[in-house]
């Protein structure tokens, strides 16, 4: 098959609602050069015209086990226009044919495609080698993304136990790098760029754009992941303020987080439920990346420690300066503790959480249709 490039086109609101049409041709925009500060966007800065482009991430209803088609289906019933199938697993088949079946059947619901391949660290605490070597995978995903129309192909090291590996995350880093410099020219041939996401706590945002620029920022780009941010122990709006610039994908959820005898719990929460200022981070991402979608990845009911009171848990951070946590202990002071929906006794446990995941999806979907104007199709 042969790759076509891409032009690459540009997205201006000017002011006004971004059509469905112009964001089905032109996809993903060139990323602002500047950084800029979160904290002076207000409610004037959009005006009730604006709209921003909303999607599904098929991780929020992995309950399902749902393909990609089935998944498109969803986004389709629900007005959507977009869906993030963030790794080859989603795909029934990689053959060109069914690909293109997919791109028809999204087109036909004015909605597009966005792509991840995963990790591309062999060096990493897990690996799957299922489509080969790292540089393999690399480019069966840019094939993939190039055949059903994404702009990107999101990528990622791993998570949290990687940065308790022998030397730490940065031969982790280091890894990445090399995989995506090798990978970069098919990429950039094919019009497409490289979003590397936060995942799992494995990278605060100084690795994560260390590691952008070290690709170089015109072939890769930040696939931010918010809650994530918080795991690797930082507020998630001070998180974007440093990584809005850069920012391709996204993947977007609520927190909560609260102080503990072990150092803080959070839980991920529906958008809407938790500590964070939605309006101005969905505001913050559309400055930043005009036409980009916001894809909900809703995760909630499960807690998690944040064990920082206890030195092993150091181990992991090495560098890390008692400043660069000042804004995540101010975030557990505001928090509080909530709890864990459970089954009631006799309902199955895997049917409830299906259930649990497809509410709380449609309930972030419902939030940002009504607060951040969001949903070119609302």
């Amino acid at each position: 098959m042969t790759l076509a490039r891409r032009s690459p086109l540009s997205i201006n609101f000017n002011g006004r609602a971004l059509r469905r049409r112009d964001f089905l041709v032109a996809g993903a925009t060139a990323v602002a050069a500047t950084g800029f500060d979160v904290s002076s966007l207000a409610a004037a800065d959009f005006n009730d015209s604006t709209r921003v482009p909303l999607g599904l991430d098929g991780h929020s209803l992995r309950g399902m086990k749902w393909k990609a088609t089935r998944l498109i289906e969803f986004a389709a019933a629900q007005r959507l226009d977009a869906v993030l199938l963030n790794s080859l697993n989603y795909f029934e088949s990689l053959e060109e044919s069914h690909l293109l079946g997919l791109k028809e059947l999204a087109n036909r619901h004015e909605m597009r495609i966005y792509v991840g391949a995963g990790g591309i660290c062999q060096n990493a605490a897990k690996f799957s080698d299922k489509w080969g070597n790292a540089e393999a995978l690399v480019a069966t995903a840019i094939r993939v993304a190039a055949t059903v129309g994404s702009p990107v192909v999101n990528v990622r090291i791993g998570s949290i136990d990687d940065r308790f590996l022998d030397g730490g995350i940065q031969p982790r880093i280091d890894e990445a790098v090399r995989v995506l410099k090798a990978s970069s020219k098919l990429a950039k041939d094919t019009g497409i760029r490289f979003g590397f996401e936060n995942h799992a706590a494995d990278l605060r945002s100084k690795e994560l754009l260390g590691l952008v620029e070290a690709v170089g920022t015109d072939v890769c780009g930040v696939m931010l992941d918010p809650g994530n941010g918080l795991w690797a122990m930082e507020d998630p709006m001070v998180h974007l303020q440093a990584l809005a610039p850069h920012v391709v994908c996204n993947s977007l959820r609520d927190y909560m987080v609260w102080e503990s005898a072990e150092g803080a719990t959070f839980q991920w929460t529906a958008v809407g439920d938790g500590l964070m200022d939605v309006p101005v981070y969905v505001k913050t991402l559309a400055k930043s990346n005009p036409g980009m979608p916001l894809f909900v990845e809703s995760i909630s009911n499960s807690g998690r420690p944040i064990p920082f009171l206890k030195a092993e848990y150091w181990k992991g951070y090495p560098n890390l300066l008692a400043s660069d946590m000042v804004d995540f202990l101010r975030l557990c002071r505001r928090g509080h503790e909530i709890g864990i929906d459970k089954p009631a006794d006799g309902v199955d446990a895997r049917e409830f959480d299906r259930n649990h995941q497809r509410r709380e999806f449609l309930k972030s979907i419902n939030y940002l249709r009504r607060e951040c104007n969001a949903g070119l199709k609302s």
